[in-house]
């Protein structure tokens, strides 16, 4: 924590990772930028990490590449949390989810700060979605299958729209459609 009444910004780690079979191409060219766009839009956030596995992507962002990436989502995040020195916590985004709304971030951590529990989630019409929030006492934790296996503090993001999961090609929005 800086001065009194200014509070440090949260890392966001961003997961782009996948080999994107159900998609066909490295859905990661087409999505991570609109998705940074709106994690840099977030008035809560700081540094930005991109973890990288299964193809190079160029950002103008911190990437860490991830050896273990076919493990699964969640090696693919420690990948991400270990380039942090000295977060308390982290914000976890998914690259294939272009309609985030940087409020759904700044409300997560709002809601961290709050109560400090260890993870939190957004959650659209009841479900859990991102992103989520793991404080770092919750790192040692993660495992392969991601922090999705952890318990969550759900914090309703509804009225924001949901982020959205593009797998596959008819899934990827009009505007961004080359």
């Amino acid at each position: 924590m800086g001065p009194v009444g200014v509070e440090r910004p949260v890392p966001a780690v961003v997961l782009a990772a996948g080999a994107s079979t159900r998609f066909g191409s490295p859905k990661q060219r087409l999505l991570l930028e609109p998705v940074l766009e709106r994690v840099r839009a977030a008035r809560s956030v700081g540094e930005i990490v991109v973890v990288l596995g299964a193809h190079d992507v160029d950002v103008p962002v911190q990437t860490v590449r991830c050896p273990e990436w076919k493990l699964g989502p969640g090696a693919s995040l420690r990948c991400g949390l270990a380039a942090l020195a000295d977060a308390e916590a982290a914000v976890v985004v998914l690259a294939d989810g272009p309609g985030l709304h940087p409020e759904a971030i700044d409300r997560i951590v709002r809601a961290w700060r709050s109560g400090r529990d260890e993870v939190l989630a957004a959650s659209y019409g009841g479900r859990r979605g991102h992103p989520v929030l793991v404080a770092r006492s919750a790192w040692e934790k993660i495992p392969e299958s991601g922090a999705r296996e952890l318990g969550a503090v759900l914090i309703r993001c509804d009225d924001l729209g949901d982020p959205g999961d593009v797998d596959y090609a008819d899934d990827l929005p009009v505007e961004l459609r080359p």
